[in-house]
């Protein structure tokens, strides 16, 4: 049975298109068998994979309102090998229609039984904001994943997603949790960024990966070519960097 991970900060701009669609890509280069869905209606990842969100028949859109199942929508991405639910600029309106549907912040959960046998890990790239979107991704998860760069108001950014977390747990989903706290955009030559990071080590403990996402000028370049970084270039340190961060997630997932 799938492992569902809602990648989210309320924060932007801090890397979760960048991880969702690099962790994807390592992970598959690990033979798991990962699903990314994009709930984000700028549909950056949809993009970052090399899928034309403007050619789209069917969306995430089309799933979560009901009128498609999750089998009918999925887009396989070559040369990468996961499998992408994209969005497109229909998703921007998902909320207001979402708003007169019944089980509204469930209808993601819901959809994602059809597939659950199918994959290893399901990924959900969220929106930078708590909407019905985020709402719904963090009713169908098991765990957490927040990309964090470590500057200044990080820590403040997280201390509202984990009051958000924690209503979620008790209004709709009493088994997730925080899966990771993954450090991004990582420049270890300010001394702030330690600092930070060392906050980050103090409260949340081995919650904390290991692994360390540095500022990578190919990282930033991959999405214009709709390849994972892996894909682009897999020496660059960016590469390296998240096929550590799979193989530390895949342990964690193990033990």
């Amino acid at each position: 049975m799938a492992k569902i991970i809602a990648v989210t900060n309320q924060k932007g701009g801090v890397g979760k298109t960048t991880t969702c669609v690099n962790l994807a890509a390592s992970l598959t280069a690990m033979k798991r068998r990962v699903l990314l869905i994009d709930l984000d209606p700028q549909g950056n990842a949809t993009t970052g994979s090399g899928v034309d969100k403007e050619s789209l028949s069917i969306s995430v859109f089309d799933v979560l309102v009901g009128t498609h199942g999750v089998k009918e929508a999925v887009v396989n991405v070559e040369p990468a090998g996961y499998s992408v639910l994209p969005a497109n600029g229909d998703l921007t309106g998902a909320e207001v229609v979402l708003l007169d549907l019944p089980s509204k912040e469930t209808r993601l959960r819901s959809a994602l039984y059809e597939v659950e046998q199918e994959y290893d890990f399901v990924l959900l790239d969220c929106p930078p904001s708590l909407n019905m979107l985020t709402v719904n991704a963090l009713a169908a998860a098991q765990g957490v994943l927040i990309p964090v760069q470590c500057e200044y108001y990080a820590l403040e950014g997280l201390t509202a997603l984990l009051q958000t977390i924690e209503r979620i747990t008790q209004a709709l989903n009493p088994t997730l949790a925080i899966e990771g706290i993954l450090r991004t955009m990582y420049d270890p030559r300010p001394s702030l960024t330690h600092d930070v990071s060392q906050q980050l080590i103090k409260h949340f403990a081995e919650k904390v990966y290991d692994t360390v996402v540095p500022r990578n000028i190919r990282l930033a370049e991959a999405p214009s070519y709709g390849l994972p970084v892996l894909h682009y270039e897999k020496q660059s340190r960016g590469a390296i960097a998240y096929l550590a961060l799979a193989g530390e997630f895949i342990r964690k997932n193990q033990a």
